[in-house]
C-alpha cells in the first residue's frame, strides 16, 4: 500500500505530524506501518483498562490525530494516554524488528557470546528483542512534537512518554532452552523477550492510580509537587497538572464523551455501577434475549457439538442529561 502510493504522499496526509515526524515517516515508511499497528494496540489496551469507568478511552478511537495533543486538558487521563501510546509504539517497532518485518533492524546484535544469571552461565542464542532500537525510534518520533514547543504541557508529555517507553523495557524476560542429556540443563541457550503488552498496561494503570499532581518549577525546567504533603515524582511516576473533569457529560475539549447510553451494572457499588456511571441521572432497562452455546459435548475424535440456549437478561443503560443541564455544560 505504501509502496504503491509513495511514502511522501502518505506522510503528507497524516494529520498532526510536525516536520521531524514527516521526515522520519518518509525515510522509514515500513516502520510507520508498525507505528500504526502500535496505535491500534494501545487504544485497545487503554479501553480495556478503563472499561468500567466513566472515561473509557473511547474518544481516542475516532481521533485521527493519534499523535497530536490527544487531550487538551493536562489531566491524569492525558498522562496515561501519553504513557501508553508511547509504550505501544516501542512495543510494535521492537516486535517488527524481531519478526524481520523491517529492513533497518533485526534481533538485538549485542546479545552474543556467553552471559550468566542466578542459575549460572548460558549462551546467547535465538532472537533477543531489540528493545533499544524500539525505544530510540519511539523517542525520536513521538517526542518530536513536544520538542517543537517549550511549555509546561510539553514537559509533562515528555516525562509521561518516557515513563511509557521504560515500562515496556521493565517487562523484558529471559527465555531459555535446555540442552544436554535428556533435556538436563547442563547447557542453556537464552534470549530476551518482551512480555505480553497487557503487563505494561496493568503497570501503567497502577501508575495512573498513583499519578502525582505537579506545577512547573520557577526556572521552567522541571516540576515541583502541587501539594507539599506528597512525595516528589520519580522518573517512573506519571505526572499531571489539572484535576480531571467528572466525565459525566459530553465535553470535547476535556476529552469526555459523557456516559449517556453506557451499559452499567445495577448491583455493583463500584465505578461500573449505575449510580456512579450514570452520575445520578438514572438508567433505562431493556430486556434482551441472548443466544449462547450451551450443553457442549465432545465427540470422539475431534468434534464439539453444542445446543443453542436462549436466555433473557436485563441490560441497564445510563440516561442522557436533560437538555437544559447539557447546554449549561457545553
Amino acid at each position: 500500500y505504501i509502496g504503491a502510493l509513495g511514502a511522501r504522499v502518505i506522510c503528507d496526509n497524516i494529520p498532526g505530524l510536525v516536520n521531524k515526524q514527516r521526515q522520519l515517516c518518509q525515510r522509514y515508511p515500513d516502520i510507520m506501518q508498525s507505528v500504526g499497528e502500535g496505535a491500534k494496540e494501545w487504544i485497545r489496551e487503554c479501553q480495556h483498562q478503563f472499561r468500567h469507568h466513566r472515561w473509557n478511552c473511547s474518544t481516542l478511537d475516532r481521533d485521527h490525530t493519534v499523535f497530536g495533543r490527544v487531550m487538551l486538558r493536562s489531566s491524569r487521563e492525558a498522562a496515561f494516554v501519553y504513557a501508553i501510546s508511547s509504550a505501544g509504539v516501542v512495543y510494535a517497532i521492537t516486535r517488527a524488528c524481531s519478526q524481520g518485518d523491517l529492513k533497518v533492524c533485526s534481533c538485538d546484535p549485542l546479545k552474543r557470546g556467553r552471559s550468566k544469571d542466578e542459575r549460572g552461565e548460558f549462551d546467547w542464542g535465538g532472537c533477543s528483542d531489540n528493545i533499544n532500537y524500539g525505544i530510540r525510534f519511539a523517542k525520536a518520533f513521538v517526542d518530536a512534537k513536544e520538542k517543537k514547543v517549550k511549555d509546561a504541557r510539553a514537559l509533562m508529555n515528555l516525562h509521561n512518554n518516557r515513563c511509557g517507553r521504560m515500562a515496556v523495557k521493565r517487562f523484558l524476560k529471559l527465555e531459555c532452552k535446555c540442552h544436554g542429556v535428556s533435556g538436563s540443563c547442563t547447557l542453556r541457550t537464552c534470549w530476551l523477550a518482551m512480555s505480553d503488552f497487557r503487563k505494561t498496561g496493568d503497570y501503567l494503570r497502577k501508575k495512573y492510580n498513583g499519578a502525582i499532581q505537579v506545577t512547573m518549577n520557577q526556572d521552567g525546567t522541571g516540576f515541583t509537587v502541587a501539594n507539599k504533603n506528597f512525595r516528589k515524582p520519580t522518573k517512573t511516576d506519571l505526572v499531571y497538572f489539572e484535576n480531571s473533569p467528572d466525565y459525566c457529560v459530553m465535553d470535547k475539549s476535556a476529552g469526555s464523551l459523557g456516559t449517556a447510553g453506557r451499559v452499567c451494572s445495577k448491583v455493583s457499588r463500584g465505578t461500573d455501577g449505575c449510580e456512579v456511571m450514570c452520575c445520578g441521572r438514572g438508567y433505562d432497562t431493556t430486556r434482551v434475549t441472548r443466544v449462547t452455546k450451551c450443553e457442549c459435548k465432545f465427540h470422539w475424535c475431534c468434534a464439539v457439538r453444542c445446543k443453542e440456549c436462549e436466555d433473557t437478561v436485563d441490560v441497564h443503560t445510563c440516561k442522557a442529561p436533560k437538555r437544559a443541564e447539557w447546554l449549561d455544560q457545553t
